[in-house]
């Protein structure tokens, strides 16, 4: 993967709230790493990091989001090395996705894309679906439709969990870009009416939602190369199938099922809310091989 030094990062699409303190009076303390939660909490933090939707949060109390401080990230990024910046080739993969969206919403669902944020933040957070801790791992709320990440996420990604790729971080936040599509289209609101008629099935619409949220991350990826800045200028000179092949690699990674293996549990289906390995590989490559976002019907005759 080769990002285009020449693309103009655009920090508006992105609010950095690291620092800013946010996030006190936390609903969900869930330790990762070492310490206290040991690998119980690495499993926990996993298991609903990429879920979106902010799910676990929608009941939480003190809602509400604070406004970040762009100043210091939007000097950093205009530098000659900002693509040496994590969080600046992170704000650039982010205007990559957004972009990719507003042509292909339109395109082929027919809808205008409507932009979304995303947070960073350090440790915790204040959101429309609640407060959070870091343990949650990347997540999208839809009461205030934006994405959340703490970018030490990426260490635990590749220290704890194996997926060591620099393509596994676009393919996180185009998995949680996915869920934003989904609350776009309806999709999100419709399967959360169908858990609640049909709440023996609840886990596995959830997976449902998760898997379509993986294919239109490939699907974004097959496209990602022809996304350009708003000067016109291509955001990625290339991706190779190496990168590809990352993404597929961290799919399969955080498997319900190699989750579950990992924290020395049996695998049990009816605990899965993401999907198994494979099917995570499946659904994300189909994005990818097809290019096509309504290649991604994870829900058969429901969008």
């Amino acid at each position: 993967m080769e990002l285009n030094e020449n693309a103009e990062i655009d920090t508006s699409e992105v609010d950095d709230r690291r620092g800013s303190g946010g996030g006190g009076g936390l609903g969900i303390p869930i330790p990762i790493g070492g310490g206290r939660g040991g690998i119980i909490g690495i499993v926990i933090a996993v298991l609903v990091a990429l879920a979106g939707g902010g799910f676990g949060l929608n009941a939480l109390s003190g809602g509400g989001s604070d406004q970040g401080d762009n100043t210091s990230l939007k000097q950093k990024c205009a530098a000659p090395d900002a693509l040496q910046q994590l969080d600046c080739r992170n704000t650039l993969y982010v205007n990559s996705i957004q972009a990719y969206w507003r042509t292909a919403l339109p395109e082929v669902f027919g809808q205008q894309y409507q932009p979304a944020k995303t947070v960073f933040f350090s440790q915790a957070v204040r959101t429309g679906c609640g407060a959070a801790d870091s343990g949650v791992g990347p997540f999208y709320c839809p009461a205030d439709h934006q994405v959340y990440i703490d970018l030490t996420f990426y260490r635990l990604l590749a220290d704890q969990l194996g997926a060591k790729g620099e393509f596994a971080q676009p393919y996180v936040l185009a998995h949680e870009y996915g869920h934003h599509v989904q609350s776009l289209l309806g999709t999100e609101a419709q399967m959360r009416r169908q858990q609640q008629r049909d709440p023996a099935n609840a886990n596995a619409l959830s997976v449902r939602l998760e898997l379509q949220a993986d294919c239109y991350a490939g699907a974004w990826a097959r496209s990602a190369t022809g996304t350009s800045d708003k000067r016109g200028q291509k955001i990625f000179k290339s991706i190779t199938e190496q990168d590809v092949q990352q993404a597929i690699d961290t799919a399969e990674k955080i498997g319900d099922d190699a989750i579950q293996r990992r924290a020395g549990r049996p695998v049990n289906p009816n605990e899965f809310t993401h999907g198994t390995s494979a099917d995570r590989k499946q659904w994300f490559t189909q994005g990818y091989s097809t290019g096509d976002p309504k290649s991604c019907n994870t829900f058969g005759g429901t969008r």
